[in-house]
């Protein structure tokens, strides 16, 4: 804790502005004439948030990253802005108007409760580690034109009295120094069993976890939703709140940022096999996650090239926010010789190789075409009915 207390002082915050736009190449240089004016420990402890916060602005914009305090745990578990700010919208619609306010369980650095402060509510964040909680009161008060609307408590979470609460959002720990990733959600910090305990017992609340959860793990009476961002899937979360709001119990909802778009399931059986028709639809990743491809291809009107495989084949093209269409020009039986004399032939110079159901890497497979040429294409390595496939088309 004490570097970044150190960081605080106005000398601290001189140094941190004069290392904003440093280049990590000229670290050593750059160490070796501050520490003519500057204590050794100071030094070395801005250049350390100077790096945290270039790493942070990917999630945070560079506008607010360069701005906030951060742990290394920080910046690897915080949550995209963009995240961050639907899940705080998502929250306000479910919150007593009356009473907005939430508790943040495992609040870490403060990203999630600034979101939830920015959207208008009273936010409390609990967190156990004192750096951590340091850093989340200085992102307060260096974001939030009046930082009493969120609070931070140093506190154990398991323990945390939860009277009085009026919602609660929890972000459990799925990473562990000596284990990594975490994917048991019963060994994250806290279990998965907890905050759902802790969710109920509080009445609304949501409780953010790894997008991997199995299906048969999500409780009766909550909704999970798995959000993408630009096409990149972020998390999963689990929603609970009284029956007269947005929330419904045992849906299943995929959402995709930044567009908003949002697809709740509606039961419906998986989709026939049919022969690949002109256009080839590959559903977004949060449609995936969620289970929610036949949703989509009834949309579309179409069906799958095969049983185990997530792509989506139809004759017409239908616009849908949720996965993108590409024009199938041709169909293979695998094989690298054929591929190979076909890009030839097409002077094709720029291979996209997208794959479901192949062990062939990407990389590899465009080492060995030995691409030359003025045109682009799109190869999916597949399986058609059971049978390895290549696809060639070009995104519509």
């Amino acid at each position: 804790m004490a570097p970044l207390l150190a960081l605080l002082t106005p000398e601290g915050q001189a140094l941190l502005d004069e290392l904003r736009d440093y280049d990590p190449a000229h670290a050593l240089a750059l160490a070796t004439r501050l520490r003519r004016d500057h204590p050794a420990e100071l030094v070395s402890a801005a250049l350390a948030q100077a790096r945290l916060r270039q790493r942070a602005a990917v999630k945070f914009g560079a506008e607010d990253a360069h701005r906030m305090y951060f742990t290394p745990n920080g910046v690897e578990q915080s949550t995209r802005k963009s995240v961050g700010e639907y899940r705080a919208a998502r929250f306000r619609t479910i919150v007593p108007p009356s009473t907005p306010q939430v508790l943040d369980l495992c609040g870490g650095v403060g990203g999630d409760a600034l979101a939830m402060a920015r959207a208008g509510l009273s936010v409390t964040a609990v967190d156990l580690d004192p750096a951590t909680c340091l850093a989340a009161r200085a992102n307060a008060r260096a974001l939030l034109p009046d930082p009493s609307v969120l609070s931070v408590v140093r506190a154990d979470v398991l323990t945390y009295d939860l009277t009085g609460a009026r919602s609660l959002f929890i972000d459990p720990a799925r990473r562990s120094g000596a284990r990594g990733r975490i994917f048991d959600p019963e060994a994250y910090s806290p279990p998965l069993s907890f905050s759902v305990a802790a969710v109920r017992q509080v009445g609304t609340g949501a409780i953010k976890i790894a997008p991997g959860i199995p299906h048969e793990l999500v409780p009766d009476d909550f909704e999970a939703e798995w959000i993408s961002d630009n096409g990149d899937v972020k998390e999963a979360v689990l929603w609970h709140a009284p029956a007269a709001t947005a929330v419904t119990a045992g849906a299943r909802r995929a959402t995709l940022l930044p567009s908003g778009a949002t697809l709740v399931g509606r039961g419906l059986p998986n989709p026939d096999v049919r022969e690949v028709g002109r256009y080839l639809y590959e559903p977004d990743g949060a449609v995936i996650r969620a289970h929610l491809v036949a949703e989509v291809a009834a949309d579309l009107d179409g069906g799958l090239i095969d049983e185990t495989i997530a792509y989506i084949t139809a004759d017409e093209r239908r616009p849908t926010p949720y996965a993108t269409a590409y024009e199938i020009t041709d169909q293979l039986p695998f094989g690298m010789k054929k591929l190979k004399a076909l890009l030839r032939e097409r002077e094709v110079g720029v291979l996209t190789v997208k794959k479901r159901g192949s062990a062939v890497e990407p990389e590899e497979l465009r080492k060995k075409m030995k691409l030359s040429g003025k045109n682009s294409t799109t190869v999916f390595l597949t399986r058609v009915a059971g049978a390895p496939t290549m696809l060639l088309g070009h995104p519509v």
